[in-house]
């Protein structure tokens, strides 16, 4: 009876336990939150007769055993943690072979306070300094990070960590980051552009002069974007403009060394989209100056009017007459419009602030002579700046829907006093994406 028990059990392996990620973040609340995949097995045992437990929490503050769910059958399961509290615990993943062996690994979980609109809200993990944003379809956008040049590809309705990444920076001919703030689609060419701007410290970084292309080809899940050009003067060419009317706008002194960008008569571009009907002239959405430089002056919008050729063929920009704008003394964050030419603008300060400065949503029919449409004031008391729009639902629908996204990378998400675009982990870093009603 001994012998044959020793030999059935030496009949089976040692019980094997992998994530698919060992690092993970979470919400307080949070619907949609990621998952991580978990694969077991056991030689010469059922996979599905093998059970996946969580034995410990290091922080049951965080997490206790019992806010961890485990799903599936067979050989892959599936882990989700309901947070109950902002922090980080390590949770012990534990896998029990038909034979009593075990075999554990360590998932390191972090999770962020509770935010309003939470059920309206997600969470894209890999960076959290997201600054522009565009649709390609099927519930998915491509979302740019002012921190580096890697595009990334989401999922708009779940939780979780980019679908695709690109990084076009050696075929633009960039070592630093281009500190994309804004972005356009006309058909299947995607426009982004550097905030043209100096550096936080006021200095001049060429890198940052960056306007580029990208080809879409697919949609969803399946998009792929391709290189298509680049232009490395459009600062060099709007300050050029300026000066030659008279430095109405003051570029030029916005862009002298050691000037910081983010200035109430700074010089620092958030925006990027086409006017009406154009499918050439793209609109510069400047988060500073405003017009004038002073507390209550207006959002300034200046057309570049061939950046189609600026970017294909090294054009010297040329421009058209400004736009200004009435945001409450706010200045441009971001701006989108659809098809109808129907316009969202997502406003907040020049200054470079926290969240705690007013942001706002305005809608805009795109006729430079009437004025913006207060739709919303947006949350402040939650972390992160409101950055992008996704894209413009029909402005005349009632209860329709705009995803906005924050820009979270100065926030303390967890409560250690780290700054988000300084953690060790890319699945710790994330920006909010949150759903607005913008219509009655």
């Amino acid at each position: 009876m001994g012998l044959g028990s020793q030999a059935q059990a030496a009949s089976y392996g040692t019980p094997t336990l992998s994530l698919s990620a060992e690092y993970l973040s979470g919400a307080v609340g949070a619907s949609g939150d990621p998952a991580v995949a978990v694969t077991v097995a056991q030689s010469g045992a059922d996979a599905g007769a093998l059970t996946v437990t969580v034995t410990k929490s290091s922080s049951t503050a965080v997490a206790t055993t019992s806010d961890v769910t485990v799903t599936g059958t067979g050989g892959a399961r599936r882990l989700a943690v309901a947070a109950r509290g902002q922090g980080y615990t390590d949770l012990t993943v534990k896998v029990t072979g038909v034979d009593g062996r075990t075999a554990t690994r360590t998932l390191h979980y972090a999770a962020s306070a509770a935010v309003q609109q939470s059920a309206d809200s997600r969470y894209f993990t890999g960076s959290s300094d997201a600054s522009a944003a565009v649709d390609v379809g099927g519930g998915y956008a491509v979302v740019a990070d002012d921190e580096s040049n890697t595009l990334r590809l989401y999922d708009r309705s779940t939780s979780g960590a980019p679908v695709k990444t690109w990084d076009f920076s050696s075929k633009i001919g960039v070592s630093k980051e281009i500190d994309i703030e804004g972005a356009a689609r006309v058909g299947d060419t995607v426009y982004w552009t550097g905030s043209l701007g100096n550096n936080k410290d006021g200095v001049y970084k060429s890198d940052r002069n960056t306007v580029f292309t990208t080809k879409v080809t697919g949609s969803g899940a399946a998009t792929t974007l391709s290189y298509g050009g680049s232009y490395a003067k459009l600062r060099d060419d709007v300050v050029a403009w300026d000066k030659a009317n008279g430095n109405r706008y003051g570029f030029a002194a916005g862009t002298a060394d050691g000037q910081i960008p983010k200035q109430i008569d700074g010089f620092n571009v958030e925006g990027l989209e086409f006017a009406p009907g154009s499918t050439t002239t793209a609109y510069l959405g400047f988060r500073a100056p405003l017009a004038p430089a002073v507390p209550g002056g207006k959002a300034l919008l200046v057309p570049v009017t061939n950046i189609d050729k600026v970017v294909s063929a090294g054009a010297t920009a040329t421009f058209g007459t400004p736009v200004e704008l009435d945001l409450g003394g706010l200045s441009v964050r971001d701006i989108r419009k659809n098809a109808a030419n129907q316009y969202l603008i997502v406003a907040g300060s020049w200054a470079a602030d926290d969240n705690s400065d007013p942001y706002a949503l305005y809608s805009w029919d795109g006729n430079p002579a009437h004025a913006p449409v207060k739709r919303a004031d947006l949350p402040t008391s939650d972390p992160g700046g409101w950055e992008s729009v996704v894209d413009v639902p029909d402005l005349n629908t009632p209860g329709a829907r705009a995803q906005l996204i924050t820009d979270d990378g100065s926030a303390d998400l967890y409560g250690d006093g780290t700054e988000a675009k300084d953690l060790d982990h890319p699945e710790w870093k994330k920006s909010r994406a949150t759903w607005f009603t913008v219509t009655h």
